[in-house]
């Protein structure tokens, strides 16, 4: 596995190893082994979870769980090409209201690393595009928070217009980064698992 920090070093790009042959590929796409071992990243995943999204220009998110079930995630796209999003809610981190975007395809055989105290988001490029991503706490709706996605303090710069944009009346209607409590504080670990650092 190659594992490439991101611009905010908590949040990380790992490709996979795969092992062509005549018939097609062998890859091993998660191993909790591996993840420790050559990533540091050493948590339980509880959940997997599956998005389809039929057109281009749908976005999901910004979105999170508060603790006691703040959630890691491990996203990867097996259709498709979506513009992946991280932004840091740790008060008092370096990074603070920062994100990280980085456009994953499913031909690039890559996976992001989000570590919890981030909220999560993205936007697909190709229509029929399909994400997985594991979370190391179960979905818990009462926990449930987001960010609005197109929050001018965030300086994301999204793919697609404003007014072209595919999301749900929920997630147009979530706060601003301004208007959000302290959920998360940088350097402490938000859930009982231990966030990679």
């Amino acid at each position: 596995m190659i594992v490439e920090r991101m611009k905010i070093p908590d949040v990380m790009l790992l490709k996979m190893r795969r092992y062509p042959d005549a018939r097609g590929f062998f890859s091993e796409t998660f191993s909790r082994r591996v993840l420790a071992e050559e990533a540091g990243i050493d948590c339980e995943f509880v959940q997997d979870n599956h998005s389809f999204s039929a057109m281009r220009g749908v976005v999901r998110g910004l979105h999170f769980q508060i603790p006691p079930v703040a959630q890691h995630k491990l996203v990867r796209v097996v259709r498709g090409a979506i513009l992946d999003i991280a932004v840091d809610l740790r008060q008092r981190s370096p990074t603070y209201g920062q994100h990280v975007a980085k456009r994953i395809h499913a031909a690039d055989w890559t996976q992001l690393f989000i570590p919890a105290g981030f909220a999560h988001g993205f936007c697909t490029l190709e229509p029929e595009t399909e994400v997985l991503y594991k979370v190391s706490a179960y979905y818990a709706p009462a926990q449930e928070r987001g960010i609005r996605w197109n929050d001018p303090q965030l300086g994301i710069e999204w793919p697609v217009a404003e007014g072209a944009a595919q999301l749900s009346d929920k997630d147009r209607a979530l706060p601003l980064l301004a208007e959000l409590p302290a959920f998360f504080r940088y350097g402490v670990a938000p859930t009982a698992l231990e966030a990679a650092s």
